[in-house]
């Protein structure tokens, strides 16, 4: 199983990245579409393509010639949260690898605000999303996307829009309650701890590891 994908960013044209890895190999990777214009944007400001990028990625068998044959797909995110709440995404019926991809035109959080508020109509406005799906989506998935409500999500409240309980795991939420108290405002707290979380896929438990990761890196 590949975990990780680190190398050269070559190109990147929609959703598809290819980088160079160490040795010569090169790799295709099929990234969500908020990504994939993320990283566009980042070559564009930088001059071109030709940094270093870091891929957390899912592997799958893509069928051809209706199942005739199949062929390996690599899947990069950039985060261990972002790729779980892909492989939630994914469970739900009607809803392939390529069609989530497409429909990831906005970060996950979003897509898991609009499932936590049942919001359909924000839902159909994604590509590849009709109103069953949407209904589909909310009917399988809520209830299960709390944890990917985190800094995105609060960071998109409007003024004096009312922000929800966290719903952060307990250490992570004692960590982002001593970084509030030590002066952060609540919605970089929790960027702070879901980015340190991140860098550690997802194996921090306890407030004083995320802590420590936060200050440490």
């Amino acid at each position: 199983m590949i975990h990780r994908v680190e190398g050269v960013l070559e190109t990147v044209a929609g959703m598809t990245a290819i980088v160079r890895m160490p040795g010569g190999i090169t790799l295709e990777v099929l990234v969500p579409a908020y990504l994939g214009r993320k990283l566009e944007a980042r070559t564009a400001g930088g001059g071109g393509p030709g940094g270093t990028v870091s891929f957390l990625t899912h592997l799958y068998l893509e069928g051809q010639g209706q199942g005739a044959s199949f062929i390996p797909r690599l899947i990069g995110f950039e985060s261990a949260l972002d790729r779980r709440f892909f492989e939630l995404f994914t469970t739900v019926k009607g809803i392939g690898n390529r069609k989530a991809l497409r429909a990831l035109e906005v970060e996950p959080a979003v897509i898991a605000r609009a499932v936590a508020e049942k919001d359909t109509r924000a839902l159909v406005k994604l590509p590849e999303i009709g109103k069953r799906l949407a209904e589909t989506i909310v009917a399988e998935l809520h209830g299960k996307v709390d944890i990917y409500l985190g800094a995105a999500e609060l960071a998109e409240l409007k003024p004096g829009a009312e922000a929800r309980p966290s719903s952060l795991p307990p250490g992570q939420q004692e960590a982002v309650e001593a970084l509030v108290a030590l002066g952060e405002t609540r919605a970089d707290a929790v960027r702070k701890v879901e980015q340190a979380v991140a860098r550690h896929a997802g194996t921090l438990t306890t407030a004083d590891e995320v802590l420590g990761a936060v200050y440490g890196g």
